[in-house]
């Protein structure tokens, strides 16, 4: 055996520890340009985007949301069927009241 043979396994890991050290470092420097970590760079510089003030979205009540009880979610979903049949039957019995135009067929 010579001396350089037991020295393989130490220069592997020390090899993928710099990897590691440099991977590390890389997803900090996403993080921060993301917001996702405290730090200061460009994207916590630029500050907001629009030009007015930014304030919460209004919130429609036709819309069910997300953290809503699915129960809640298919009772809305069945009224909304209703509707749309109710509405459905109301034109085909208007269209069924309208006489019936000459030279259509």
């Amino acid at each position: 055996m010579s001396a350089a043979q037991p020295q393989r396994g130490w220069i592997g890991i020390v090899g993928l520890l710099i990897a590691l050290v440099i991977v590390a470092l890389l997803a900090q420097t996403l993080l921060k340009t993301y917001g996702l970590l405290p730090g200061s760079d460009a994207a916590v510089e630029a500050g907001p985007r629009s030009v007015g003030a930014v304030g919460p979205a209004p919130t429609d009540a036709t819309v069910a949301s997300p953290a809503a009880a699915p129960i809640e979610r298919a009772r809305g979903v069945e009224r909304q069927l209703q509707r749309d049949a109710q509405d459905l039957a109301r034109r085909i019995d208007e269209s069924a009241k309208l006489p019936a135009k000459a030279g259509f067929f």
